[in-house]
């Protein structure tokens, strides 16, 4: 680390202000004046350079490096597992067999609050966990709306249920970004987010359904398969995470919830149907009973293959961490050094085990079982490029920056002001400036690409447990999503309410803070005894 805990100026404080421009910058350009995220990322890159090389003394050298370090770091791995989740997620809609899943899903129970838990918490965290960025919400949100929903409702109850699964969103990536930024193992950091998680996963269900119904009264009659849904995701995310890794741990939870409500729901179907206000239940019955006919005609075949890819996708996982015989696999990997300043190490590029090859494979093996051609493969996999040309800019762009202000010593000393400030009190805002992070970027990773290291940093410097507040800020991120402008957007164009983002972002903001300052308090309590 090139700067000392001082900073370039004889004022802490000061110092800790000039460093944190480029992230100030990047907070201001897309909370305020609503810049693309790629052009404000690519500026605040330049903003870091130029502070690291004329006021912390960094050579031009050793700038261009840290640069190079990032962008590499930016497209491999994080890039790669952003392609591979969408790619699996676009052969399976263009193959058409994301309808199938939608169809099935939406038509299981004609109780409203059924609905939202099965579409909404489960099927929503599925999506989540399995490709991310907004097909959380745009699909449960117009599936709900496109089945009688209010569309308010719709939005404000996809965009607050896609919290808990975004920790472990897109397989794994938020931790395996954020283990790669603070340099804390990998398993440590997805124990710790997977046990801050579970009384948030348990508690959502039953928030939900008060939310939709105005009231405790109707929570009776559905309490038990709220408490089946939320107690089955919690239970095999947590299980997954711990002994298994990142990469699955929220799919393996939102499918076990799925099953888990939609058995429940079987053996123990709601009695007193609850609808909205507005709606007639003899309609609505009927209606839903010309539904099961047709889900009927849904062979379980025709079930197999629309899963398909993520069916593979988790085999292969758990074949690579559990079966002996292919761990040799996790040893193919390039080791680059790139970054030769102070603190410089080389920088290691799995290839066969990394999640994005192994979703990338699963998601060939899909398609073809789809019935997608090597054509409509790659064509597939060119429009995906095309769609992710921007975020694969924004998410190197930042990586780059981390790096720079890392190696620079520009995040060690926002680290030292802010504990300085906030003192043995920083756990319980911890999570703050991880919703903060997910508020202005949309994105888990972004906030731990930006804030984590200088949660590990801050840590550090009032002796707390690293590990623990570094996990805080992925945590604390899910939060942010429910806020975030980007979240808000996918929303109101899934449900048709552009124009009314203002109305959404009011029915969320208080759910956001509601979950943050617990998820404060939970932080600065735990984090006491460790």
């Amino acid at each position: 680390m090139l700067g000392s805990v001082q900073g370039p100026f004889s004022n802490v404080l000061l110092s800790a202000i000039v460093a944190f421009i480029p992230l100030l910058w990047l907070l201001i350009s897309l909370g305020w004046f609503k810049m693309k995220a790629y052009i404000a990322a690519l500026i605040s890159l330049a903003l870091a350079i130029l502070l690291s090389i004329t006021t912390w003394g960094m050579p031009v050298k050793f700038a261009s490096q840290s640069v190079l370090e990032g962008v590499a770091t930016g497209l491999w791995p994080i890039v790669w597992v952003i392609i591979a989740a969408i790619y699996t997620y676009n052969v399976t809609v263009e193959t058409g067999n994301m309808n199938i899943i939608n169809e099935t899903l939406a038509k299981i129970s004609p109780d409203r609050r059924i609905q939202a838990l099965i579409l909404a918490f489960s099927f929503g965290g599925f999506l989540e966990a399995a490709a991310g960025f907004g097909t959380a919400v745009a699909i449960p949100a117009s599936l709900l709306a496109g089945i009688g929903f209010d569309p308010l409702f719709a939005a404000v109850i996809c965009l607050i249920a896609n919290t808990v699964p975004v920790a472990f969103g897109g397989i794994g990536i938020p931790i395996i970004t954020l283990s790669q930024v603070t340099g804390i193992e990998e398993s440590l950091l997805t124990t710790y987010t997977a046990y801050q998680l579970i009384p948030f996963i348990i508690i959502l269900p039953i928030v939900l359904v008060i939310i939709m119904t105005k009231s405790f009264k109707y929570l009776k009659e559905v309490l038990g398969a709220c408490i089946v849904s939320g107690i089955s995701f919690a239970l095999f995310q947590t299980a997954v995470a711990v002994f298994v890794g990142p990469e699955v741990a929220a799919i393996v939870g939102s499918l076990a919830s799925l099953l888990s409500i939609i058995i429940y729901v079987k053996i123990k179907p709601v009695k007193k149907i609850w609808l909205f206000p507005d709606e007639k239940a003899s309609g609505e019955i009927a209606s839903t009973n010309a539904v099961n006919d047709h889900d009927k005609r849904i062979s379980g075949k025709k079930q197999l293959i629309a899963w398909t890819p993520y069916i593979v996708l988790f085999v292969l996982i758990m074949a690579v961490n559990l079966i002996p015989d292919l761990k040799f696999l996790g040893d193919v990997a390039t080791k680059v050094q790139i970054y030769f300043g102070p603190n410089g190490k080389p920088s290691s590029f799995q290839w066969i085990t990394t999640p994005g090859t192994i979703m990338f494979i699963s998601a060939i093996i899909g398609g073809f079982v789809q019935g997608s051609s090597i054509k409509g493969l790659l064509k597939i996999f060119g429009k995906t490029i095309k769609q992710l040309v921007p975020t694969i800019v924004v998410v190197s762009s930042i990586v780059a920056m981390a790096k720079v202000m890392g190696y620079s010593g520009m995040i060690s000393v926002i680290a030292v002001a802010l504990a300085d400030t906030t003192g043995k009190v920083y756990p319980f805002i911890s999570p703050l400036i991880g919703a903060l992070g997910t508020f202005i970027t949309g994105s888990d990773t972004s906030s731990n690409i930006l804030f984590g290291a200088l949660q590990k940093q801050t840590a550090l410097q009032i002796h707390a447990n690293a590990a623990w507040i570094a996990a805080a800020n992925t945590v604390g991120a899910s939060a942010g999503k429910m806020i975030s402008p980007q979240s808000i957007a996918v929303a109101a164009s899934a449900t048709g309410l552009v124009g009314k983002e203002g109305r959404i972002l009011n029915s969320t903001l208080l759910y956001c803070l509601g979950y943050a300052i617990l998820l404060g308090i939970l932080i600065f309590a735990v984090g006491n005894m460790l």
